[in-house]
């Protein structure tokens, strides 16, 4: 097989900023992501799906392995659907609270007080079932391996939280264990899987996170120079 001669053109639309001001760009991001906070109480006011869908193209710019952007985001709004899919989480959510979890685990979710309910799934206007697309279908009905695929899928949810953030979007990151269900509420092939449940929306007039949340390490624990 002869290989394909790389596709390539002139970097388009990078910018180069005086230092002083490279610094006080990526300090004033630093500024507007660390306000955001993980939710669980959500308001059912509707988000305008033009915001959703600007944010998934901002999903979409992320980098992939070999380029094949292994992911597809499925966004539910319909409220038979949340409530089904309210159902399959909880089912797994109670046999990870009564048997599946260890000690060690619920005690380190103490502090957020969570449990098996989630009421967030049918009262956020937005739940969006991020897929990890584990091959590619060809044309002629073949299969295409994909390549990095955790990875990929992590960096482009990344920039879809980011980007629901700066629109003024709250969300939650659910990850119920195993979420097989996804693929048939979705309509999803095998080959994907599902990979996080995310909640977004407007945050409920009295909406409470934990304390607990809000303490970060800091720079000097989690970075280092050499």
């Amino acid at each position: 097989m002869t290989a394909q001669a790389p596709l390539m053109e002139k970097l388009p639309d990078y910018r180069r900023y005086p230092e002083a001001e490279m610094i006080a760009r990526a300090e004033a991001f630093h500024a507007e992501i660390r306000r955001r906070r993980t939710l669980r109480d959500f308001s059912d006011q509707p988000v305008p799906r033009e915001a959703i869908e600007a944010a998934l193209l901002a999903a979409g710019t992320a980098p992939s392995g070999a380029n094949q952007q292994p992911w597809h985001y499925c966004v539910i709004t319909d409220p038979a659907l949340k409530r089904q899919v309210r159902e399959g989480a909880e089912a797994e959510e109670r046999d990870f609270y009564n048997g599946r979890a260890t000690p060690e685990w619920l005690e380190a979710l103490a502090p957020l007080g969570t449990d098996a309910n989630k009421p967030f799934l049918e009262t956020a206007p937005i739940l969006i079932a991020i897929f990890a697309q584990r091959w590619g279908e060809l044309p002629d009905g073949g299969k295409r391996k994909h390549y990095y695929v955790p990875e990929s899928v992590g960096i482009s949810t990344g920039f879809l939280i980011a980007a629901l953030h700066h629109a003024g979007l709250a969300t939650l990151t659910h990850t119920p264990s195993p979420m097989n269900f996804l693929n048939r509420l979705c309509g999803r092939p095998d080959s994907e899987k599902p990979y996080i449940l995310l909640v977004a929306g407007y945050p409920a007039e009295n909406a409470e996170v934990p304390v607990h949340g809000g303490i970060k390490k800091p720079l000097e624990q989690f970075s280092s120079w050499k």
